[in-house]
């Protein structure tokens, strides 16, 4: 893997620490801010036998572990590749997926899709393990730089993603924030990524820049928050989609 600026792991708010950095990531990235906000309101639309589709760390389980719901996080053999250690989930081997038919009442898979190289047959076998009438939800990046180099492979419009689920009976496809929220975003990462840079010399070397725009920093967020819930903008070039599907 080559990221130059390697993505930060998605961990549950559990424990003092985790919790602190949840919500201080909740503040800053709003790409995880978006999807934090839709999964938490479909956790209040399921319950069931649920599956965490390329669960990672399992950073949502916690939203749905005071339900009505069994929960089954599934990943692949390869999950080390993207630096998660997961125990407790099922392996996938990237073709079949080793559940019955019809065994879910729902799944969600958040910022997975991308990585699929095969997701026509992703598409074919979420069908064919929800029950009738069961619901999921994914959430997939639109304008993301390329990252886990080199396990990224598409970028979705809502056309491709009606096509590409057509057998369900019911497709809704909603943009994550507008292009203010992305314009936002891009100039809070790119302070971030040198900010945080893994070259320690250069990061002290130009701590006094850093503090200059920090001011800018913080309009921004206000900005890019504004922007998501005001829904200021343009949704034609979001941070991502959110698809709720009904089989």
């Amino acid at each position: 893997m080559s990221d130059d600026f390697e993505p930060r792991k998605h961990v549950a708010p559990i424990g003092t620490l985790n919790k602190i950095s949840f919500i201080a990531r909740l503040l800053v990235d709003f790409q995880v801010l978006t999807v934090y906000k839709n999964i938490k309101k479909f956790s209040t639309t399921i319950s069931g036998n649920l599956l965490d589709f390329g669960c990672g760390s399992s950073p949502y389980k916690h939203l749905f572990s005071n339900k009505n719901i069994n929960y089954f996080g599934l990943d692949t053999i390869d999950a080390a590749d993207f630096k998660y250690h997961n125990k407790e989930v099922t392996i996938y081997d990237g073709q079949t997926i080793p559940f019955e038919t019809e065994f879910f009442d729902g799944f969600i898979c958040t910022e997975v899709m991308e990585h699929i190289f095969d997701y026509s047959n992703f598409a074919s076998e979420i069908f064919r393990i929800l029950k009738k009438d069961g619901i999921g939800i994914i959430t997939i990046p639109w304008s993301s730089r390329y990252h886990y180099v080199p396990f990224d492979y598409f970028r979705f419009t809502p056309s491709a993603i009606k096509k590409i689920f057509c057998n369900f009976s019911n497709i809704t496809v909603i943009p994550r924030g507008t292009d203010i929220t992305v314009i936002s975003s891009k100039i809070i990462l790119i302070y971030f990524r040198n900010l945080l840079s893994k070259n320690f010399i250069i990061t002290f070397l130009f701590l006094p820049v850093f503090l200059l725009f920090a001011p800018l920093i913080l309009i921004l967020l206000f900005i890019g928050h504004l922007s998501i819930l005001a829904k200021i903008g343009s949704k034609d070039d979001p941070l991502g989609y959110t698809i709720l599907l009904k089989k």
